[in-house]
C-alpha cells in the first residue's frame, strides 16, 4: 500500500500543473492514477511482446484535457514509451493497454466492456458503479478524495493480474467465491 501511494504522491508532488495550482484537480488526480495503475498490472506476455509502446487510451468525451498528455509525456512503462491515444471504438482498442471508459459511453458500455476484454484492456471508468457493471477499476470519490475500487474477477477474465499493493489500495475488491459468485 505505501508503495502505491508513495509513487503517486511522489507523482503529483512534481506535475507542472499542480505546482501552478497548489492542489490538484478530481481528473488530475484520475490522470496520475490512470498512469500508476500501469505499473501495479502484469498483461499477458503475448500481448506486452506484440506492442512497441504502452498506450493509455481514452474511449470517448475526453475529460482529462491536457493533464493526461501532461503526465504521460517522456514516460516509460513496461520499459516502453508510455502514450495517450483517444479512440472513437472499442475496435480501435487493440493496442490498448489501459483504457479509460468515459461517462459519454454508459449507455454502451455492457457492449464496450465484453469487446474490450478480448483485448487483455485493463478498463477503467467513473461511471457509477462500474466495477459491478463488468469493469475491472472504477473510480469512486469519497469526500473529496479520489479513491478507487476493483473487480478482480473481470481483471482476470481479461488475462491480468493485479499486484497485491493496488489491491490493498482499493476501497473494495470484488472477487469470484468457490462457487463462481462474487464477493
Amino acid at each position: 500500500m505505501a508503495l502505491f501511494v508513495g509513487f503517486f504522491l511522489l507523482y503529483m508532488a512534481g506535475s507542472p500543473a499542480v505546482a501552478e495550482n497548489g492542489k490538484p484537480t478530481e481528473f488530475q488526480v484520475k490522470a496520475a492514477y490512470l498512469y500508476n495503475f500501469g505499473k501495479f498490472v502484469t498483461w499477458p506476455p503475448e500481448f506486452t511482446e506484440q506492442q512497441p509502446s504502452f498506450n493509455i487510451c481514452v474511449l470517448g468525451a475526453d475529460p482529462f484535457g491536457a493533464s493526461l498528455d501532461q503526465i504521460v509525456k517522456g514516460e516509460r512503462l513496461g520499459g516502453k514509451p508510455a502514450t495517450v491515444r483517444r479512440i472513437s471504438s472499442p475496435v480501435e482498442a487493440d493496442n490498448c493497454a489501459i483504457v479509460f471508459i468515459a461517462g459519454s459511453e454508459e449507455r454502451k458500455l455492457a457492449d464496450v466492456l465484453p469487446a474490450l476484454a478480448r483485448h487483455h484492456v485493463l478498463t477503467v471508468s467513473d461511471i457509477p458503479s462500474f466495477t459491478d457493471r463488468g469493469g475491472i477499476i472504477g473510480f469512486v470519490m469519497e469526500g473529496d478524495r479520489v479513491r478507487f475500487a476493483v473487480n478482480q474477477t473481470a481483471a482476470q477474465d481479461a488475462g491480468l493480474d493485479l499486484s497485491s499493493e493496488l489491491l490493498k489500495v482499493a476501497v473494495s475488491v470484488k472477487r469470484a467465491d468457490e462457487k463462481g459468485k462474487q464477493d
